[in-house]
């Protein structure tokens, strides 16, 4: 599990093929991140998508990451900056929301330009993903724990908004964001649950 509050902006330094459609081995600088209680076996979500570190060499981990998770995700599979988080600790503090680290789809940036000391951030998300974003709900943007200020349904799926104060732009990748770029989307935990709670069918019935 993850909270969606960056510990720190590393690097991908190295993508090397595994194979036919096997997928790359990523050599990831860690930068400022802490890898002292990092072991092979570990989890690690990168730009939002939980990772397992399969080697440490100094300030850098390796991982493998499978043709199946590229084709879901952006931004693993070439040399540049990436949001890092390890894995929570039961007696972590949370400070965004809980999180899987398992992207759900992709996004599209639509705008994203200073507004007084503030940023905003419109994004535009396919319509299987448009049921699970709410006013004042949570969303993971490339690993960042977010808040959706406003939600606007489209025909072909759903824009929503999100206000970023200067220190959350100045911490993560998400400062490198241009219209657009596509992210990984990590709709909220909670919301999935209700959908499947309220859409199942009891026993017996029909």
């Amino acid at each position: 599990m993850f909270t969606g509050i960056v510990a720190a902006v590393g690097r991908i330094e190295r993508v090397e093929p595994l194979g036919r459609d096997a997928g790359v081995r990523l050599t990831i600088d860690a930068g400022t991140l802490d890898l002292a209680d990092v072991a092979p076996g570990d989890s690690i979500a990168i730009q939002g998508a939980c990772m397992t570190a399969v080697g440490i060499e100094g300030n850098c981990f390796r991982v493998d990451v499978s043709g199946e998770s590229l084709s879901k995700t952006v931004g693993l599979d070439r040399a540049g900056e990436v949001n890092l988080e390890k894995a929570m600790r039961l007696d972590d503090r949370i400070g965004g929301h809980l999180g899987s680290g398992h992207v759900d789809g992709l996004g599209e940036v639509v705008s994203f330009e200073p507004v007084g000391e503030s940023w905003r951030l419109v994004l535009g998300a396919p319509l299987g993903l448009a049921k699970y974003f709410a006013y004042k709900g949570s969303v993971t943007v490339n690993g960042v724990s977010l808040t959706v200020n406003r939600v606007t349904d489209t025909g072909a799926g759903v824009q929503f908004e999100i206000n970023l104060i200067p220190h959350t732009v100045s911490v993560t990748t998400l400062r490198s964001l241009r219209p657009g770029d596509r992210v990984n989307l990590e709709v909220d935990l909670i919301a999935r649950y209700v959908e499947r709670m309220l859409g199942a069918t009891a026993p017996g019935g029909d």
